[in-house]
């Protein structure tokens, strides 16, 4: 695993900075930096950021950017597609980590257990993914950060859950429940290959906002869903049991918490009925 910032390990390893992190992880301090990301004074740091993060402009449209944020949510060209039907596609960019959901709903990210009931604020919804898996892909700020639909789907309910915005870095998932605190957005889709499945946007430390278009009824594979703003972010997606079977490369990280680098619209496995 990398090894965290200096800034990560201040914030969540020391006293001074747990008590800054009372503080950032509020949304209005999130607020506050989008409003700046959003300004055209925030343009500056477009170059470096380029550089530091070696991101070849050539993938994406829409320079000049008007602000640091109309660069960060910037669109890719094209998005690589595949014609098996029966594939299932990564929503985003990223790196993707995957957990056995137990018969009581629960996933353990080393010494923090997640409860589904928790995280979804949903108890019937939760039983469906009993014995199914939770696939995680966390976005580092250089990712591309809009992400898509994974399969062909009919949007059955959608819900926005408030909280704070802690930051997403595996060594903090590994000590706090991060996922059922930090604010969250979900949509139930019930999909034409992997059963009823859920899609969930979390926030993390300085984003200012998860963008979901305000979609209804029935959507296509590689539709965008939305963006985030501003900062590191996660996808969570459920997955119901025998409902997929994931490529051997992924299926043996599974609750080890390895991270496998993704891209958008990659296949990372299949429909169980199409194996």
């Amino acid at each position: 695993m990398k090894k965290e910032s200096a800034s990560i390990r201040f914030l969540y390893n020391t006293v001074p900075g747990r008590m800054a992190l009372k503080l950032l992880v509020r949304p209005g301090v999130s607020k506050a930096a989008y409003y700046y990301m959003d300004s055209p004074f925030s343009k500056w740091l477009i170059k470096n950021y380029i550089k530091k993060y070696n991101i070849d402009m050539e993938l994406y449209t829409g320079a000049p950017y008007r602000s640091f944020n109309d660069f960060f949510v910037r669109q890719k060209k094209e998005i690589k597609r595949t014609e098996d039907k029966n594939a299932l596609i990564s929503p985003c960019d990223g790196f993707l980590s995957v957990y056995r959901i137990s018969p009581d709903v629960n996933f353990r990210i080393k010494h923090v257990t997640y409860n589904m009931k928790a995280l979804l604020e949903n108890k019937v919804i939760a039983d469906r993914y009993k014995d199914g898996l939770c696939l995680i892909y966390r976005l580092a700020p250089h990712n591309y950060h809009r992400y898509i639909f994974t399969d062909d789907a009919e949007i059955k309910l959608k819900r926005r859950i408030e909280g704070e915005l802690h930051c997403v870095r595996p060594m903090v998932c590994e000590k706090l429940p991060v996922y059922v605190r930090n604010s969250r957005e979900y949509t139930v889709l019930k999909s034409e290959n992997f059963g009823c499945l859920v899609q969930m946007e979390v926030g993390a430390l300085l984003v200012g906002r998860i963008c979901n278009h305000d979609l209804k009824g029935k959507v296509k594979r590689y539709t965008e869903k939305g963006y985030f703003e501003f900062g590191g972010s996660t996808i969570i997606m459920l997955l119901e049991k025998d409902k997929a079977v994931l490529d051997r490369n992924i299926m043996e990280t599974i609750g080890t918490g390895k991270e496998t680098v993704v891209g958008v619209g990659q296949k990372v496995g299949r429909s169980f009925s199409g194996k």
